[in-house]
């Protein structure tokens, strides 16, 4: 595997990742909470722990989702290189 196609695949894998940890989190506190709308812990401790770490979740999802979408903009910049480095070629050796 070339490294322009490298720069798609580590792309597209954090995008991925992501978007799905944002879904799954927000999936959870989706389904915790109760008919009047309030969120159910068995204990203070849990609601703080568990909010915590949901929130640090919440943050590394968005950090692979810039990270994913920085590596497919790298990858388009680096096929856009390659496609005028291979015209260069044709041009080359149509003149000679």
């Amino acid at each position: 595997m070339d490294t322009v196609t490298s720069q798609l695949v580590l792309g597209i894998i954090p995008l991925v990742v992501g978007i799905g940890l944002v879904y799954w989190i927000n999936r959870r506190k989706f389904y915790r909470r109760n008919a009047v709308g309030a969120e159910g812990f068995s204990s203070f401790e849990s609601s703080v722990f568990i909010r915590f770490i949901e929130r640090m979740g919440k943050w590394i999802a968005y950090a692979l989702i810039i990270i994913g979408i920085l590596f497919i903009w790298s990858y388009s910049q680096m096929k856009k290189n390659k496609e005028k480095q291979q015209q260069k070629v044709k041009i080359e050796k149509s003149i000679l």
